[in-house]
């Protein structure tokens, strides 16, 4: 196939925008939220809403953006799977051999961004990012299914792929090992948590009011805080 012409491109990039801006956003009744009315602390919130956007039908609620910064502090982003929240923070879990553990080894920071489109909800976590203890990460991968531990035990994640067949092979050989041996373990599972140090709940509102709550934590105790849409 030859090269595009300028007006071939051209139709390109008018096809892709109105597609784009025919898209739309919330075509649903919104719920409403009562920011006065929230708990004093973020977490009791952080459930209800979870527990909302299951029974609104959301898709795959409990996946969530987890950002980082490399080494340059050049931002990183891509989705992952909440696997708890309790007091102690948000948690989830990688390889810390991958590039997202080498950059928490290095800033160990990280945010994270939750999106609801079915109640038009997001939430939004950040703060300093804590590896769990050897055991509690081999508890988390025991807790999982054959296939997520057949994933990790292929490993090399984010390493550069020489063909899709190396990846055949090697999953191959992960599934019969899983399947063998349902404890085996991964020594570079391991699971983290996310520290909050601010949370905020977002509720989109059709007439653009959005409602912004913020917590901040100050010592020992959490402020809340409205922000502008």
């Amino acid at each position: 196939m030859g090269a595009m012409s300028d007006v071939q491109k051209s139709d390109a990039r008018q096809s892709f925008l109105d597609l784009l801006h025919a898209q739309r956003v919330w075509d649903i009744d919104l719920p409403a939220f009562a920011p006065d009315a929230a708990p004093a602390a973020p977490l009791p919130l952080f459930h209800t809403w979870f527990a909302e956007a299951v029974a609104a039908g959301q898709t795959e609620p409990h996946t969530m953006s987890l950002a980082t910064v490399d080494a340059e502090g050049r931002p990183d982003v891509r989705t992952v799977m909440l696997h708890d929240a309790d007091e102690r923070g948000w948690h989830f879990a990688t390889h810390r051999t991958s590039a997202k553990g080498h950059q928490l080894t290095a800033h160990p920071h990280a945010a994270l961004g939750f999106y609801w489109p079915a109640q038009g909800r997001q939430v939004r976590v950040r703060g300093p990012v804590t590896a769990c203890s050897p055991a509690e990460s081999r508890a988390d991968l025991r807790a999982r299914s054959t296939g997520a531990l057949a994933s990790a035990l292929v490993g090399r994640q984010s390493e550069v792929l020489g063909s899709y067949d190396d990846l055949n092979r090697a999953s191959d050989l992960a599934w019969e090992r899983a399947r063998a041996e349902p404890d085996a373990e991964v020594v570079s599972w391991t699971r983290y948590v996310v520290e909050p140090r601010a949370v905020e709940f977002f509720q989109g509102d059709a007439e653009r009011r959005h409602v912004r709550l913020r917590y901040v934590r100050r010592e020992n105790a959490w402020d809340r805080e409205l922000l502008w849409p």
